[in-house]
């Protein structure tokens, strides 16, 4: 049992099979008994007293869980407040979802081999029993952390619960979690803090600062803030107004997911490398970003001269030429036999131009305008317009050109019904020829 579960579940668990047993022994491996997993997530919008002695109402949120044996004797429990601040929804399915994960855990920590786990939310059921098709990408990447935890076990099963009264020990579990939250921030365990930004009074403990200022905020406005500046190729900075203090990667990596975490590390290593000494690896399915100070530590001097290696796929490649290694000759006898690099320079910008995409005329990245106004911001942090390509000086444009068209601006309302976690992982054919536009300038 880990020490999480320990301690919640106060140190009282036991192995069914005995103490020393594992799931590999034969005692436990070949016997047929099958255990039954409860798991209940609640939320619920609780009134406690905020600054200045003010009631408000805080949502809050606990799971319980319950396993029994064949008997029907209940072999472990938990209940445990949920902290569901760092970047998840604050929805019953959402606390179910952490419900049944924890209950999984719990299961797999007690070594059982056959377990049936009751759901007590319908569309979840749904979803875990196969009937329903999860388009959202959170849902799928949860589904997929189920089946993970699953094939620890030689059999299980997700069963809808029919009676209430089977549910009835791990409401009350999740409920008395909620309640020792509730107790928690009512005694001053729990301060209260009240953000800026979206007005609420939350826990102290759920909040970020930036390196070098005062200024906070709750996880929940700080991730949306960094979120929408990684995707726009932006290095995020402090939300407050005028302030340009960093954000640390140790802070953020609190609320952010692994995706946006690794996409923040990235922005920190493009910010840290000048433009003129970056260098990309030229194999497509790679691209990782090096420094021209990185690449003279991976010199192969024994295969050539300009011969370097990338760190990351081990690829061989030409640090002049920016292409995989070749072989056998040098740098002006490869361009001689291999023109095609020129004919797709100029196929591909060709395609930018019909398409009316900019190249950033610093790093030389290629930008598409999806929507908003003119005003473009690189990865690089060069600012530009999107129209004539002039440079902007303090958030000011130095052109008289429209700031936005209004096609681009008022949302036409194709995709009402679109779920603000559409799946992100699916990609047209547009996509890839996008991609391998971006490639093909990262090279440069």
């Amino acid at each position: 049992m880990s020490e999480d579960h320990r301690r919640v579940a106060g140190g009282n668990f036991s192995r069914p099979y005995g103490e020393g047993s594992s799931s590999t022994s034969s005692n436990s491996k070949d016997n047929p008994e099958l255990f039954k997993v409860y798991f209940k997530g609640l939320v619920s919008d609780e009134r406690v007293k905020g600054p200045n002695s003010l009631n408000i109402t805080m949502k809050m949120a606990g799971i319980g869980i319950a396993i029994y044996n064949s008997k029907d004797d209940i072999i472990f429990e938990m209940k445990k407040p949920l902290d569901l601040m760092k970047g998840d929804r604050m929805n019953t399915q959402s606390v179910e979802g952490h419900a049944l994960i924890e209950a999984l855990k719990a299961a797999i920590d007690l070594e059982l081999n056959r377990i049936v786990f009751y759901c007590d939310h319908h569309s979840l059921y749904q979803y875990l029993s196969g009937r329903w098709r999860p388009k959202q990408q959170k849902i799928v990447n949860f589904l997929e952390q189920v089946d993970f935890l699953r094939k620890s076990f030689t059999y299980s099963e997700a069963a809808l619960i029919a009676a209430r009264k089977d549910v009835k020990i791990v409401f009350k579990l999740a409920r008395e979690a909620i309640n020792f939250h509730r107790r928690k921030v009512v005694s001053g365990q729990g301060k209260l803090e009240n953000c800026v930004i979206c007005l609420e009074d939350k826990s102290i403990d759920q909040f970020v600062s930036a390196e070098g200022c005062t200024h906070r905020f709750c996880y929940s406005c700080v991730k949306q803030h960094v979120e929408v500046k990684l995707l726009n190729g932006v290095l995020p900075k402090c939300p407050h107004e005028g302030c340009g203090s960093e954000l640390r990667i140790e802070s953020c990596e609190k609320f952010l997911t692994p995706k946006f975490t690794e996409m923040m590390r990235r922005r920190l290593k493009e910010e840290s490398i000048p433009v003129t000494d970056k260098v990309y690896c030229p194999y497509p399915k790679c691209s990782t970003l090096m420094s021209k100070a990185e690449l003279e530590r991976l010199r192969i001097s024994v295969i050539g001269f300009g011969a370097r290696t990338c760190y990351k796929c081990h690829g061989i490649f030409c640090v002049k030429c920016r292409v995989p290694w070749h072989e056998n000759m040098n740098c002006a006898e490869y361009k001689r036999r291999n023109p095609t690099s020129i004919v797709e320079e100029s196929k591909l910008k060709n395609l930018a131009a019909r398409n009316e995409w900019r190249q950033c005329i610093k790093c030389k990245h290629m930008i598409e305008l999806v929507a908003g106004c003119y005003h473009m911001t690189c990865r690089c942090g060069y600012e530009f317009c999107y129209t004539c390509g002039a440079e902007w000086k303090n958030k000011k444009a130095t052109c008289s050109c429209i700031y936005w068209n209004e096609e681009n601006i008022i949302d036409i309302g194709e995709d009402e019904d679109v779920d603000d976690f559409e799946d992100e992982d699916v990609h047209d054919d547009d996509d890839v020829v996008r991609e391998a536009v971006a490639h093909f300038f990262r090279r440069w």
